[in-house]
């Protein structure tokens, strides 16, 4: 009974398994049936919308700024050099590096010793000289006088012959009183033109003591001068600058002293393109007076100074490009020959032109304005400036349309797109610029005690930065909090 009961239960489990296989496979076969029966089912394609940021482009008058790197120099610098061999016998208390002089100072004096002496010598010749001159004029006196008692003497002669010839022809006279009065008359004239030459010897005297006279005071002049030479002095108000001497030095000539700087009268000598160059000079061609602002990078401060063009170099120069200029500059506190300087030049105002990102501009010189039906269209605009991460353009039809700030290579002539506001804003009509807005101010910093202490440190100890920019950075970090521009810039100068 059991063996019974047992297979009639297996009977029975394996009829439900096979009748459960059959039915399975009548439904995967209905199934695919149906799904190949089916039509396939294509969804709707929908066209794809880009958000963009516009700028509603308008014309306008803008003053491009060319920028440029230079370096500031003094148009006053001279060299202190000995003029004479010597040793240096005193030195002015202010004859070192960065001393302050006044014109006509006196810096530094060589042993005058020499010079002295023969100042001596020459002026005693010239003692002599001018007493040769004094006696050579008394005997020219002298010799006139001389020379007017031979001539009337010989004139005394000439009536004695005469008067002898007269009696002569009377009969009175003899021959033999004749021959004799007549050699007394000639020798009266040979005496007086012995006495004319002994004049015109005394008259030469004189122009030779003359002579002698102007030698000798060329003598004492040039000696005089060797002397002056002796005394170093300030040619203008200065400072002393690469100062290599000390007292007791011994010194030869046109040896260089040191250099005297005068820190008013600076000026900025940066080069640009010639490009850049032909931008900055007028209808005539010559180089206009444009305004020019220098700016000097100190620790996180910028020092800031103005001036004007002034002057262009008169040949590029072997192996440079471009055209170096000068620039002079107004009061420029904290300046100082040798400053690497930023320039920026004010250039000829622009008119009819657009200011647009660089990134709205393609590499063909054409950007991306909206149509009525909120689709995009390329415009083609000429390229008149490039002004940092802006662009100057111009085009006939672009003023008054909304241009694409933002250009990505999604983007083309045809897409269809909707505008975007600063503040996210989908609105088109909310859009009047989609630049960001200008920063607020800079980020700012709380420091700690230890932090601060290493900072203020750092930079009193830091003998390099101007007095005016060591306490305006002192008196930024005694607040409370501190610009983090200023931090990160001592930061890495101290290499923490």
């Amino acid at each position: 009974m059991r063996f019974l009961r047992q297979s009639l239960t297996g009977l029975f489990l394996v009829s439900l398994t096979l009748g459960l296989l059959v039915y399975a496979g009548a439904l995967v076969n209905d199934a695919v049936q149906v799904r190949l029966s089916d039509t396939p089912r294509v969804p709707q394609a929908r066209e794809r919308v880009f958000a963009v940021n516009v700028i509603t482009a308008g014309a306008t008058t803008e003053t491009p700024v060319l920028e440029a790197f230079g370096q500031v120099q003094s148009r006053r610098t001279l060299e202190l050099r000995s003029a004479t061999t010597g040793r240096l016998v005193s030195l002015a208390p202010g004859f070192e590096e960065g001393g302050h002089v006044t014109a006509g100072q006196l810096l530094a004096q060589i042993d005058p010793a020499d010079a002295e002496a023969a100042l001596e010598r020459v002026r005693s010749d010239l003692l002599d000289a001018e007493a040769e001159t004094r006696e050579a004029v008394r005997a020219v006196t002298l010799q006139q006088d001389t020379l007017a008692a031979a001539e009337e003497q010989a004139a005394l002669y000439e009536k004695a012959f005469q008067r002898q010839l007269g009696l002569e022809a009377r009969g009175v006279g003899t021959a033999a009183t004749v021959e004799a009065a007549e050699l007394s008359a000639s020798n009266a004239r040979a005496s007086v033109l012995n006495q004319r030459q002994s004049l015109a010897q005394a008259e030469a005297r004189v122009d030779q003591a003359k002579t002698l006279t102007a030698r000798s005071q060329l003598a004492v002049e040039e000696a005089q001068r060797r002397l002056d030479d002796t005394a170093i002095r300030a040619g203008f108000d200065g400072m002393l600058s690469d100062v290599s001497v000390v007292e007791g030095r011994l010194v030869s000539a046109n040896e260089q002293l040191g250099m005297l700087i005068d820190p008013d009268a600076l000026e900025v000598a940066f080069r640009v393109s010639t490009q850049g160059y032909a931008r900055l000079l007028d209808d005539a061609g010559t180089l206009r007076p444009a305004p020019v602002t220098v700016t000097l990078d100190v620790y996180g401060t910028d020092l800031v100074a103005t001036g004007a063009l002034s002057r262009d170099s008169a040949s590029v120069g072997e192996g440079q490009t471009g055209r170096q200029i000068f620039a002079r500059l107004d009061a420029a506190p904290g300046f100082k020959p040798g400053d690497f300087i930023t320039v920026s030049v004010q250039e000829a105002p622009v008119e009819n032109v657009v200011r647009l990102p660089a990134t709205a501009v393609d590499a063909n010189g054409s950007v991306l304005v909206l149509a009525e039906d909120e689709r995009l269209e390329a415009m083609q605009v000429t390229l008149v400036r490039r002004q940092g991460d802006d662009v100057l353009v111009r085009a006939d039809a672009l003023p008054g349309r909304d241009v694409v700030a933002e250009r990505t290579p999604l983007l083309g002539a045809g897409i269809k797109v909707r505008t975007l506001t600063p503040a996210g804003d989908t609105s088109a009509e909310q859009v009047a610029q989609a630049a960001p807005p200008a920063p607020t101010g800079p980020d700012m910093l709380e420091l700690t005690d230890a932090r601060r202490a290493k900072l203020v440190a750092f930079v009193e100890d830091n003998n390099r930065m101007p007095p005016e920019a060591k306490q305006r950075i002192l008196a930024q970090l005694a607040q409370t909090t501190v610009p983090a521009q200023v931090v990160q810039r001592l930061e890495d100068r101290i290499g923490g």
